[in-house]
């Protein structure tokens, strides 16, 4: 049995369950979030007793077949996805019930798709779960705990504080509205300039408690109005969740305070890219020694190397989920520490693989690839994924960024390497890998179909939506 074909165990949401819940938090009213390949909540709020009777709420299977824009590559419909447009099932996971931040009377709750529908371009059901990025997660972290095995990960993200100019261009945002104070220049780590926005921060990280995001500190990064934010470590899936609400907080907030919070990859040429960093580590479920990236004496082990083959082996087909848009392979052309290879070292920031220094218990390994418009389900579920092919090959890393494999310099060349691997459509499964290529090609030829792309298309859409 591969790993996309085992059994995953279906989110089951219980009717008494869900309506003590929502009475405890005197609730009256509940918004389904649904994470589509571009990591934007896209959903539906309603009443609370409606949520009960429904076990959710019901939504057009064309949602998974949306791109960034709202457009969709029309091949996949009465092929992958329903010709009809019908619906499917928001199944909500109860463990990620929260009160809306700023929202007193309102929870909101994540959710995973459900349902069945013949799928003409592979002659059998497709189960809709199979075209989740968050299912995906959830299965990759069953296997590891199939191998006795748990992971540790924390996230740390970039990102840019904005303001659009008359003339639709970019500059670095005021603290206050109407306030002739902008940071003209890159004030890296400083700590004036991060106190001008105590008012934004201190919103985020009250609105992130709300929602049991747990964040560790944020400083001012290496470019100008670029601000990085640091996560507490924690299990996978609860991390990505973590990452996937905050992107959506951070830009929330944003907005009432009058400026623009960005992930998109490389908003400004000349200026450093917007990383979204993952530390993962791996323990060994019961054992006396629990790390399995260490020895007892500090040493690196053997686990540790082949864990990162596996990532060098699959670097190039991952990098269309690392990098999934047209402007992220620019933060990869015109680096500043972004990686060009899969290449990996000892505290080497400029490596795609890092080990940090650490004692043995604190080893772990930095996946520097993704930038902060990655989708952080499928960047974590794809790092532990080939994460474990490499621990279950037993092969060694390839030392040196000339031993490595070069990185894809485009999306259309990213999107090749993916639809032709092997690996990940072994873990992911063809309908998952087939609509995510479909969707960015039908993005990246909506791009190319415009003047100026970058400005037109780039900056238009991808510095409020990636």
């Amino acid at each position: 049995m591969t790993p996309h074909t085992q059994d995953l165990r279906p989110l089951s949401p219980d009717r008494q369950c869900l309506a003590e819940l929502l009475a405890a938090r005197h609730t009256d009213e509940v918004e389904c979030a649904l994470g589509d390949f571009s990591s934007l909540a896209r959903g539906k709020r309603l009443r609370a007793a409606d949520f009960i009777a429904g076990l959710g709420c019901r939504m057009p299977t064309v949602t998974l077949g949306m791109g960034l824009t709202g457009g969709s590559p029309m091949e996949v419909f009465g092929s992958i996805l329903p010709q009809a447009y019908t619906d499917m099932q928001l199944v909500p996971d109860t463990t990620t019930l929260r009160r809306r931040p700023g929202r007193r009377r309102e929870a909101t709750v994540l959710c995973e798709p459900a349902g069945q529908w013949h799928a003409p371009r592979y002659g059998r059901l497709l189960q809709a779960a199979e075209l989740s990025p968050r299912a995906a997660l959830r299965r990759v972290l069953q296997a590891y705990e199939a191998q006795g095995l748990a992971v540790k990960a924390a996230p740390e993200m970039e990102l840019f504080l904005l303001q659009r100019r008359p003339d639709g261009g970019l500059s670095s945002a005021s603290p206050w509205r109407d306030a002739p104070v902008q940071e003209s220049a890159c004030e890296q780590y400083s700590l004036e300039r991060t106190s001008h926005f105590d008012a934004y921060f201190d919103e985020l990280y009250g609105a992130a408690d709300t929602l049991g995001i747990a964040l560790a500190g944020h400083l001012h990064e290496a470019a100008f109005s670029q601000f990085e934010v640091n996560f507490h470590p924690g299990e996978p899936l609860a991390q990505a969740d973590a990452v996937f609400r905050f992107k959506r907080l951070a830009r929330e907030v944003a907005a009432r305070h009058g400026f623009l919070a960005s992930f998109a990859a490389k908003p400004f040429l000349d200026q450093p890219g917007t990383g979204m960093h993952w530390h993962f580590s791996v323990q060994r479920l019961g054992a006396d020694w629990p790390h399995l990236f260490a020895r007892p004496d500090g040493r690196s082990s053997p686990e540790l190397l082949h864990f990162l083959a596996g990532l060098q082996a699959g670097g190039p087909a991952a990098m269309a989920w690392a990098a999934p848009h047209d402007m992220s392979f620019d933060r990869v052309r015109h680096s500043d520490s972004s990686p060009t290879h899969a290449d990996c070292g000892e505290d080497d920031r400029h490596a795609a693989f890092r080990i940090p220094a650490s004692d043995a218990a604190g080893r772990r390994v930095e996946n520097r690839l993704p930038g902060g418009d990655a989708n952080p389900y499928l960047v974590v579920a794809a790092t532990l994924a080939l994460g474990l092919d490499g621990l279950q090959a037993g092969q060694p890393a390839r030392a040196g960024r000339d031993a490595a494999p070069p990185l894809p310099r485009s999306l259309p060349a990213a999107l090749d390497a993916l639809a032709g691997s092997a690996a990940l459509r072994r873990w992911f499964g063809d309908p998952l890998i087939d609509l995510f290529v479909a969707l960015k090609r039908h993005e990246h030829q909506e791009r190319q179909g415009v003047p100026d792309p970058r400005q037109a298309w780039d900056l238009r859409h991808l510095v409020e939506l990636a």
